[in-house]
């Protein structure tokens, strides 16, 4: 029997990667054109997440929580899982993920005091990480050419958990309104992304051998 420090993260798929990216090019093709509203929606989300207002804070929250919400449903659990039997649990984790937002991310402040945490949070590290990862989130479907992908394989937040990922964590870090959680309440909010993202990326790996 082979010892478990020879295998390798391909010998765990449990699919081929023709499989997965046919899965997410039908996918893409049944819901076409949601994918240009969810990009021009993604912008929108940049340009809201730069308001210290609460009603912006509260919309964004609202936002993430729907998008969350529809890729647990639609790709984890009507497509991911019929090929991944783990996918099931992923959909119940990106629900998760949308009533910590509904809860925690719905939560009010003054506006005095957001316009302070915006300051603060967006001239340090934290702020410009958080604006690199929402943009790439937004524009990740441009990693298709850079992979030598089909368009028709392009994956757009919103839709697929991994760009998603991405925009919601950009997001809980430059926003101002999320800003002003508590260190509990912001790492509640970032352990589904950041796990989600990370699987992400072990398939992306796996795949390429």
């Amino acid at each position: 029997m082979s010892e478990w420090w020879t295998y390798r993260l391909s010998d765990f798929l449990m699919f081929s990667p023709r499989t997965y990216w046919r899965m997410v090019a039908l996918y893409n093709q049944q819901y076409w054109p949601a994918q240009l509203l969810l990009t021009s929606v993604g912008l929108g989300a940049l340009r809201l997440a730069h308001s210290p207002a609460v009603a912006a804070g509260r919309a964004l929250a609202i936002l993430l929580a729907l998008a969350w919400l529809w890729v647990g449903w639609a790709f984890h659990w009507q497509r991911y899982a019929a090929i991944n039997w783990a996918a099931s649990y992923l959909a119940v984790a990106c629900g998760l993920q949308a009533m910590l937002l509904l809860s925690l991310g719905m939560m009010g402040r003054p506006a005095a005091a957001a316009t302070q945490a915006h300051a603060a949070q967006g001239n340090g590290w934290p702020g410009k990480l958080g604006w690199t990862l929402a943009t790439a989130g937004v524009v990740y479907p441009l990693a298709t050419l850079i992979a030598g992908r089909e368009w028709a394989q392009a994956e757009v937040w919103g839709l697929v958990p991994e760009p998603t990922s991405l925009l919601t964590l950009g997001l809980l870090l430059a926003s101002p309104h999320f800003n002003r959680l508590t260190r509990t309440g912001q790492s509640c909010l970032m352990v589904v992304p950041v796990l989600s993202g990370a699987l992400g990326a072990a398939t992306y790996r796996a795949m390429a051998g």
